[in-house]
């Protein structure tokens, strides 16, 4: 693709980056294949090449974004197949990341829209925020069934819609906390590594016992376990919202203390079970490459960095305790996992030979329609694809569902009755450890 970018925005090291990316793409349109939003709604503007115009345009011209730009944009979920299918290796993330910072830095929305907007930005990433929100949505759900529903689906959603939505996603009970922030787990038996375990925020508030298996897991093989004290939430959530700022602090604070656990006692890895916060923290070298401070470090952190299957993959794990060949377990491939990092055989290798019958999901590169807040911001896009990914779950029939992140784990258990557990629960059942709860 041509581009006209002047010598004096090129100077700038994101309108460079910008500039490399969209000279890479060649228009072929393999991308709109399996784009969500093009699948379901058939518009251009609304498949990565699409927005790809959209921005090359906003950022060559340096102007506002326009309102078309703000909608496309905002109907994107990042959900990075295009990235996948891309044959010329155009970094579209990079791309529609900028276009987001543009965005929350030039263009007004009305004030409702800004409102909410806001306080996801500041209770989403905060754990005690957020329980306390969760604790407030149980006494609002009779408020739900109240909220008006539009006859027909909309892509233009109401603020009354996107508060039903909320209340719809948020669950009747919260569990006990789980493992507190400094706490180091010995290893059973001779230690073989040692790794830190990101505590996550959302994980660890609707659903700690994912981080409890991976403490089983890990500890049962050999593996220390430490939750690093001065731990943020990684800043996927703010970075989503193009709210940048946030987002690079919690970055900066995440790399100085990672590296100070590394300097003090060493590790091995940084080990995450959300896979949507990991592939963030795997570009932190990149979010960072211009901080004089933090680039290197941060470079060295997002090599540290794995998904909990990508880890356990490397080392030699025990026998399965108890055939479990009568379970069929559907695989959802996150797409932060297949399509954010490209870890796609794994997690299903590790499933298949701890024993369990694992069933490949029929269009598996589609997303279930979670993504961040994309399920909040855009319920009705969002419902319409966790329906097709249920339709599709259920053609396999499975007694189990088993996914990589806490988000496609809440969308998809809303709408279906089979249990949804985190891939490690079930390492840690085949392990030795308990049986995952049903939903």
């Amino acid at each position: 693709m041509k581009t006209e970018f002047s010598l004096a925005q090129l100077a700038d090291p994101d309108i460079k980056e910008a500039d490399k990316i969209l000279r890479a793409c060649v228009h072929c349109g393999f991308c709109t294949a399996t784009c969500p939003t093009y699948v379901l709604l058939g518009d251009e503007l609304d498949s990565p090449r699409g927005r790809i115009y959209l921005i090359k345009e906003m950022l060559e011209k340096n102007r506002p974004p326009t309102e078309a730009v703000v909608k496309h944009v905002d109907r994107c979920l990042s959900c990075l197949a295009c990235m996948t299918t891309c044959p010329s290796g155009v970094n579209y993330m990079h791309l529609v990341d900028q276009a987001r910072v543009r965005i929350e830095r030039d263009f007004r929305r009305p004030l409702m829209e800004r409102l909410l907007r806001g306080v996801l930005a500041r209770v989403l990433p905060e754990p005690k925020l957020f329980h306390a929100a969760m604790r407030l949505a149980y006494f609002a759900r009779p408020v739900a069934a109240l909220l008006p529903s539009p006859s027909v689906s909309t892509t233009k959603p109401t603020l009354l819609r996107r508060l039903s939505a909320m209340l719809a996603l948020a669950p009747r009970d919260l569990p006990k906390p789980g493992p507190a922030a400094g706490q180091v787990f010995a290893a059973l038996g001779r230690r073989r590594a040692r790794v830190a375990l990101l505590q996550g925020c959302a994980q660890q508030v609707l659903a700690p016992r994912i981080n409890q298996a991976a403490i089983n897991v890990l500890t049962r093989h050999g593996v220390e376990v430490v939750l690093v004290k001065d731990e943020q939430c990684c800043g996927a959530l703010t970075h989503h919202l193009g709210r940048d700022d946030d987002a690079l602090a919690r970055a900066r604070a995440n790399v100085a203390a990672w590296s100070a656990e590394v300097a003090r006692e060493g590790l091995d890895a940084i080990l995450v079970t959300t896979s949507g916060c990991g592939t963030v923290i795997k570009d932190y070298g990149y979010m960072l490459r211009e901080d004089g401070d933090f680039a290197a470090p941060a470079a060295k952190v997002s090599a540290l960095a794995k998904d909990i299957t990508e880890y356990l993959a490397g080392i030699e794990m025990k026998p399965a305790q108890s055939a479990k060949g009568d379970i069929v377990v559907a695989y959802h491939s996150a797409c932060s996992l297949q399509h954010g990092q490209k870890l796609t055989a794994i997690p299903k290798d590790l499933l298949s030979k701890n024993g369990f019958v694992v069933k490949d999901v029929p269009e598996s590169h589609l997303c279930c329609g979670s993504a961040g807040t994309y399920n909040l911001l855009q319920p009705d896009i969002a419902t319409r694809l966790r329906d097709r990914k249920i339709a599709n779950i259920a053609s396999v029939k499975p007694d189990m569902i088993a996914a990589g992140n806490i988000g496609c784990m809440m969308q998809i258990a809303g709408g279906i009755s089979v249990p949804v557990v985190h891939t490690v629960e079930l390492l840690d059942w085949a392990t030795g450890g308990p049986r995952p709860p049903s939903n």
